[in-house]
């Protein structure tokens, strides 16, 4: 093994990165865009890397933060994944070079990690995003030599995320108080707004950004609808007792994740309901059994599944529509991960929309929004604790509020806490964050709207969520119910159909919507992500009719 203090004061080659990680991850190879990244890291660049897991994400920091002096601060949310990462960088490196510093870490352990880190002997510290909360952490911390500053399962700082953490808000903070080293953002998947929201939250200064393809071809993706509820239920239980796993069922409530484990389990199978109303013990023993082949099905809430890399995952089956496809593709990519087929199935009622449209945050109370401002006027910088004293508001509608205020310009935090924008008024704070919350309102119920796209379209369902992402295709995968029940003459005789001139990816600008980019083409429609109102179709006939409804982004009739 190569020795594990491989640093130079110089920039590393690509050649003292490829030895790193041969000699001291086991890796021979790497895979696309790993050195691009690994590169972009150890010459300053800040990085945003999307990558499947599986591709070798935790690669793009382990390398340089072994190959730069200094250590890596790891940021991840989940207490049972940093032990799985500090154990095996360990066993990699033979020798104790990761600590995690976190709730369920013993004092022992705890004051073990600091020496390490204060003597210089950690390259990587993880902390979940509430430990930098604490003064006395940040305080530490500051004091040493931070080489890269590491955010995995990055998409938990966008709104638009599928798994948004408050949290993971004060980072930007804590970014520029540890004197902005390298930022590694780090996720499995995020659609083109997710990844600008990251970019933006952690104030990234042009990062390196690399895009694994979205396309999973082992998956068989396919939706059965559903008119009736009990009939649903059925086809799902049905369709469980046929399907060989280890697999998952996805399930909306804690009450469906219970009923179905229990007439699983009496239809024989292994199962066990896993939701967040169950004890921190249970869900653990949950999580070893199915590492373990001990249960064949997991009926989960979408508390389960992240940091869960099972590679034999045979089936994830979907019994209620999820509120996006972020958040669906994040679930479904938990299936198949060792290449081999796997599928996906979602049952499907129209009417089952409702609830996510339901799940669609409200417009906040304007006296709130007026209350958190001029508290935060009134006795900035504070910290959201020391805010709460004045307020009375609680936590999570406190943190709903400052994030509006935040994102719309009305106040910005910094290491110190949070402080009102001189020239901002009241009124002026309540409006612009009444209009965020209106934007967003209306981007979140375009994202259930495509997710019915999705479940309700004729045409390759793989083309529909690869459009979702910003991913061109040909529109015809071969592997989904639509294909297998058509043919590809079928689908090329549709491809051909296509209007011209709306290339994926490509900026446009709406008379009344502003700013958006190209995500779909059908032979009548073209779907527009746009920034301000999220996905739209627009009809082909439409766009001709109206001159100037819309335009190329930069001039030029579209």
């Amino acid at each position: 093994m190569a020795n594990v203090d491989q640093q130079t004061s110089e920039q590393p080659t690509a050649k003292q990165l490829r030895d790193i990680a041969e000699h001291s991850f086991g890796m021979e190879t790497l895979r696309e865009g790993q050195l691009e990244a690994m590169e972009a890291a150890v010459g300053g660049r800040d990085v945003l890397a999307v990558m499947p897991t599986g591709h070798g994400k935790s690669a793009v920091y382990q390398v340089p933060g072994m190959a730069m002096p200094g250590t890596a601060v790891v940021v991840s949310p989940l207490l049972a994944l940093q032990r799985d990462q500090v154990e095996a960088i360990n066993a990699d490196l033979q020798a104790e070079r990761a600590f995690a510093i976190n709730s369920q870490v013993r004092a022992t352990a705890e004051r073990a990690a600091w020496e390490a880190l204060e003597n210089g002997e950690a390259k990587f510290i993880f902390l979940a995003p509430e430990q930098l909360a604490r003064e006395e952490t940040m305080a530490r911390l500051a004091k040493q030599d931070i080489s890269l500053f590491v955010v995995d399962e990055a998409h938990c700082i966008s709104s638009w995320g599928h798994d948004f953490r408050p949290d993971y808000l004060t980072l930007t903070a804590v970014v520029k108080r540890l004197g902005h080293p390298p930022v590694i953002a780090l996720t499995a998947t995020a659609s083109p707004q997710t990844r600008n929201e990251i970019v933006d939250r952690l104030g990234m200064r042009d990062p390196h950004t690399f895009v694994h393809s979205f396309d999973r071809p082992n998956l068989n993706l396919r939706v059965q609808r559903h008119h009736e509820e009990r009939g649903k239920q059925d086809a799902v239980l049905d369709q469980l007792a046929e399907l060989r796993g280890p697999g998952l069922l996805y399930a909306a409530t804690r009450k469906d994740t219970e009923f179905y484990a229990a007439e699983l389990a009496e239809r024989g199978l292994r199962t066990d309901a896993y939701h967040a109303g169950r004890k921190a013990s249970e869900r653990k023993a949950i999580h070893e059994r199915f590492h373990a082949n001990e249960v064949d099905v997991v009926v989960a809430t979408t508390a389960f599944g992240m940091g869960i890399d099972k590679p034999d995952v045979r089936f994830v089956v979907h019994a209620d529509i999820t509120d996006s496809l972020d958040s669906y593709y994040q679930e479904i990519g938990r299936a198949g991960r060792d290449g081999e087929p796997a599928r996906a199935v979602l049952h499907y009622r129209s009417e089952d929309l409702g609830m996510q449209q339901f799940f669609v945050g409200g417009t906040p109370a304007e006296e709130d929004l007026a209350a958190v401002f001029e508290a935060v006027r009134d006795h900035s910088p504070i910290r959201a604790a020391g805010l709460r004293e004045h307020t009375g508001l609680t936590p999570r509608k406190q943190t709903r509020v400052l994030n509006l205020l935040e994102h719309s310009g009305s106040i910005a935090v910094n290491r110190r806490g949070y402080r009102a924008v001189s020239s901002v008024s009241t009124e002026e704070a309540v409006e612009k964050a009444l209009a965020e919350s209106e934007s967003r309102r209306l981007i979140d119920k375009s994202r259930i709207e495509m997710a019915r796209g999705y479940a309700e379209t004729d045409t390759c369902r793989r083309d529909w969520l690869l459009n979702y992402f910003g991913e061109e295709t040909d529109g015809y995968c071969g592997n989904c119910d639509n294909c297998e029940e058509g043919s590809k003459a079928e689908a090329e005789a549709h491809e051909a159909a296509m209007p011209e001139g709306y290339e994926i990816q490509r900026p446009v600008m709406h008379r009344e919507w502003g700013h958006g980019i190209v995500m779909g083409t059908q032979p009548d429609r073209i779907t527009v992500l746009f920034d301000s109102v999220g996905y739209r179709d627009l009809a082909l006939k439409a766009i001709e009719e109206d001159e100037g409804l819309l335009t190329y982004d930069g001039g030029g009739a579209a």
